[in-house]
């Protein structure tokens, strides 16, 4: 283990206040008749104070502390607001880079997990495509050692870097996420109704579940399941509640 650890397992060391907000991912394979399928934690200032303002204050030395005070932050959270009883996952974002031996830096996961009786099972991790992650295969170990560890992944933003394609040939997650950009306006856009058939195409074929992020508009949802897509995520349906969970609305 690297002499890191002790402080990437240390959420004492981020003296940022934060807090979080939910955002519901939904399940509606018949218009009116929605399930919830995840709750996003996100995060946020105490004071509701968007991400970025809270991004701003992350750097090198203390981003290890960071990614695991939002970790706990969110399933304490999660565990207050009661999260499990609705049945859907809590997804949590991670920095790779913060990482650096998976089963050593995700003991305070674990911990926050057994102190507040939050189910492993329950827990999914996203990392975007655009995180510059230093070592790729460092990477694939985190995800790999997740899943051992009975957690699900996500890879999120899809389409908007340039690794995404080969780290979906090399690993498989549970989930992918599409990038907005390719989902907002794109019912006015052939190509990416072209882009988005075949990505849904492909992750059916790799057993991956898709979601369909920022969809925002009437036209978005029918275009999307057109092509077959079903689990959505959006200010069409809910705004990130800030230390509540919000219950997505889907008009019929």
């Amino acid at each position: 283990m690297q002499p890191s650890c002790a402080r990437c397992r240390n959420t004492d060391d981020f003296d940022i206040p934060i807090s979080m907000a939910f955002q519901p991912i939904l399940r509606a394979p018949v218009p009116g008749t929605p399930s919830l399928f995840a709750y996003e934690a996100l995060v946020r200032g105490k004071d509701g104070a968007g991400a970025a303002s809270v991004l701003a204050r992350v750097n090198s030395s203390n981003r290890y502390a960071f990614d695991q005070a939002c970790r706990v932050k969110a399933i304490e959270m999660a565990t207050k607001l009661d999260l499990p009883a609705t049945g859907a996952l809590l997804s949590i974002n991670f920095l790779p880079n913060a990482v650096y031996e998976p089963r050593n830096c995700i003991r305070a996961t674990l911990a926050a997990a057994q102190r507040t009786g939050f189910p492993l099972s329950a827990l999914m991790f996203e990392v975007t495509e655009q995180e510059q992650v230093e070592d790729p295969e460092h990477l694939l170990h985190i995800l790999n050692t997740y899943r051992q560890i009975g957690f699900r992944t996500a890879i999120d933003d899809f389409g908007a870097g340039y690794s995404g394609l080969s780290l979906l040939a090399r690993f498989q997650p549970d989930v992918v996420k599409l990038d907005m950009g390719l989902v907002r306006g794109a019912d006015a856009d052939p190509a990416r109704v072209i882009i988005l058939r075949h990505t849904a195409a492909m992750c059916r074929e790799l057993g991956v579940t898709l979601v369909a992020e920022g969809v925002e508009t009437a036209a978005e949802l029918a275009m999307l399941r057109r092509l077959g897509i079903d689990i959505f995520q959006g200010y069409y349906f809910a705004r990130p509640g800030f230390e509540h969970l919000p219950m997505p609305h889907l008009p019929c």
